[in-house]
């Protein structure tokens, strides 16, 4: 199996690229944006060192589909998707806060509570609650939108409008379609046997209209739990069995890696990234309910530029 971690291409109309955790974001005339789903894979807000086959088609892919089953919602960013890979969507001014919206105490929020932390950006958790237990209503935990090669932060509502991140009137939106988002991507995971944990969104603003960009609902953006099983492992106190990137942070924590400054990213062997391909699939055909489909070609990279040569050729005066 091949990985895709870098790209450096040169399309017509090319203003700048971006290289992020994952995703390599080319600007085109200031207005359109393509964005390369890479097979990176971050944790801890470091890119481990060996990539995941077909993981950026997974992602990329059911970001696609979430995007076309939320447009009802609220704008969002994506125009085409040229390649499996790839999409293309309208440029926006990006938000500097992400929206992180959570159904359940699992992950980092769990690590806080435990360690008797009963307030999360602002928002007050009750006593008594369980891992994995859900709240009685979803909460908004933000962070910031870090710089590359920096560590996002938690913030509250309250900070973000004193820093004036966000005015109140846009940020009263940005609550608003967050929630409506989680609702509806709870139900869609509902309808295939999945609870849908938590998650991020980000928006971004384009001639004064707020868009929903990058990618949604997918596992390197959320967590999903089985329904099947979930109240039993809930009472047990046993870990739920779950599709999402947290068996990998779990993976490293377990081997001595947290991010912080002297530790080393453990080894990553064939088997692991094995591993790693296998549970993308696993979420992939679950929550869409479709069979993935391998795109098998010996050079990723040129098929790429291809594709999306032949799409800005069509689109870009």
């Amino acid at each position: 199996m091949k990985a895709l971690t870098k790209t450096n291409f040169r399309f017509p109309g090319q203003k700048s690229v971006y290289h992020g955790k994952v995703r390599d974001v080319y600007n085109i005339n200031d207005d359109k944006l393509v964005m390369v789903a890479t097979d990176r894979i971050s944790a801890f807000d470091v890119v481990l060192p060996e990539g995941v086959p077909y993981k950026g088609q997974m992602l990329n892919q059911i970001a696609a589909k979430f995007l076309d089953a939320t447009a009802d919602i609220c704008p969002n960013w994506k125009l085409a998707t040229p390649d499996p890979m790839v999409t293309v969507g309208a440029r926006c001014e990006g938000f500097p806060v992400e929206m992180i919206v959570r159904g359940y105490l699992c992950g980092s929020a769990w690590r806080t509570y435990k360690n008797g932390v009963r307030e999360i950006c602002g928002v007050r958790i009750p006593d008594g609650m369980r891992e994995n237990e859900k709240f009685p209503e979803p909460i908004i935990t933000p962070t910031t939108k870090a710089e590359q090669g920096a560590h996002d932060e938690d913030i509250s509502k309250e900070e973000i409008i004193a820093k004036e991140l966000v005015s109140p009137e846009d940020y009263a939106i940005l609550e608003k379609y967050t929630l409506a988002l989680f609702k509806r991507g709870m139900e869609i995971a509902a309808e295939h046997g999945l609870i849908l944990v938590d998650t991020k969104y980000e928006f971004g603003k384009r001639n004064g209209v707020i868009y929903l960009i990058d990618e949604i609902h997918t596992p390197d953006s959320s967590r999903y739990f089985y329904s099947e099983g979930y109240q039993d492992h809930l009472e047990k106190g046993e870990p739920q069995k779950q599709l999402s990137k947290e068996f990998v942070r779990e993976w490293l924590i377990e081997n001595g890696f947290q991010g912080r400054a002297g530790q080393a990213v453990p080894k990553m062997t064939p088997t692991i990234v094995e591993d790693i391909t296998n549970r993308y699939i696993e979420l992939f055909e679950h929550i869409t309910g479709e069979t993935f489909i391998k795109s098998e070609d010996e050079d990723i990279a040129a098929r790429i530029e291809r594709n999306i040569g032949e799409y800005l050729r069509m689109t870009v005066k």
